[in-house]
């Protein structure tokens, strides 16, 4: 439980992410550089789709946590930056099959790849990315690493099939839902931040705090997620506002506001679930706020990010610690 008299997502009027970024302004440019080369395919579409997808913006924040915590440990080896454009590949072929499965028209503002080369080719190229990353951590050499990353694709894959079956389904609970975000979304945050510990040789210790890192800080985010789909502008959030809703997905203000509205408000939200109705959006909006849906989700999610926090204690004192403890509170504050 964070124990500050402020949640962190109101602890600082303004994280400068950009700042932040600065830190590993030269290593990122070198990881945007192999991710270049590593497209490059005699396939024309594999390259269009590639460049489109991996240019549509983005905080690079997996490959960033990586390259933070490897300068927090020492400084970043060749093995790093492999790794770095490895995860960044990993969630962008998450994020073309997510596309395809949620029919998703939109992503980060731009029109997302299904909806400009269909469902087929994008399936068929977020396969490619996932080849290309398994290829490129082949060349580090490191058993550990192949472990590391095997488990983390499967975890992903249960916790994508996991939020299928719970799709449509308003009696999904608190419990089962950050099962999901756990498997789908922060394990690749985990992995990411666990990965800097082996290259750099850190102990077991050190290793399973970056990872408790990694892993608390990714749910933080998803839950910041689940929150902005109910408050952000579409302009801020890269994507429709409603599309959870609109895909029947049982995110955590909407578990809450079932919880504690009355009961004609839960059975809007209830029906809106079943059915994954975009048009009662402004009336569940209504009822999210009125129950305090959104300020609940945003406190759990400042419980998870004082935990990243925590997790950081072994970490000699530097300004890439600082800036990991600072991506934990940006992880809760931010409004896109």
């Amino acid at each position: 439980m964070v124990s500050h008299s402020q949640s962190l997502s109101n602890t600082l009027a303004s994280i400068d992410f950009d700042s932040i970024k600065n830190l590993t302004a030269a290593e990122a440019k070198a990881v945007d550089q192999l991710i270049i080369n590593e497209l490059s395919s005699d396939v024309i579409l594999i390259n269009q789709m590639g460049r489109y997808i991996v240019g549509n913006g983005g905080k690079r924040l997996r490959p960033m946590l990586l390259l933070l915590a490897a300068k927090a440990l020492g400084g970043v080896q060749d093995s790093h930056l492999i790794l770095a454009a490895v995860i960044e590949f990993i969630h962008t072929a998450t994020l073309l099959h997510d596309d395809v499965v949620d029919e998703s028209d939109l992503r980060r503002g731009k029109e997302s790849a299904n909806a400009v080369w269909g469902n087929a080719a994008s399936v068929l190229v977020g396969d490619y990315l996932y080849s290309s990353a398994f290829e490129m951590m082949v060349r580090t050499g490191n058993m550990r690493v192949m472990e590391i990353l095997s488990k983390t694709t499967t975890a992903i894959a249960e916790g994508e099939v996991l939020q299928l079956l719970n799709c449509n389904n308003p009696e999904t609970t608190e419990t089962k839902y950050l099962e999901v975000i756990a498997r789908k979304t922060a394990i690749l945050f985990s992995a990411a931040t666990r990965l800097s510990a082996v290259i750099a040789g850190a102990s077991a210790q050190t290793e399973e705090s970056l990872a408790q890192y990694g892993q608390h800080l990714g749910v933080a985010f998803q839950l910041i997620d689940d929150a902005l789909d109910y408050k952000a502008s579409q302009e801020d959030l890269g994507k429709n506002l409603g599309d959870d809703l609109a895909e029947g997905k049982p995110t955590l203000p909407l578990i809450y506001a079932i919880q504690k509205g009355s009961e004609s408000q839960a059975k809007i939200i209830i029906d809106a679930i079943k059915n994954g109705n975009r048009d009662a959006f402004n009336e569940v909006y209504a009822i999210v706020e009125s129950t305090q849906a959104i300020a609940y989700t945003e406190q759990r999610a400042d419980e998870e990010a004082g935990k990243a926090i925590n997790a950081l204690s072994l970490l000699p004192a530097s300004e890439y610690k600082d800036a990991l403890t600072l991506l934990a509170k940006f992880s809760v504050q931010r409004n896109y």
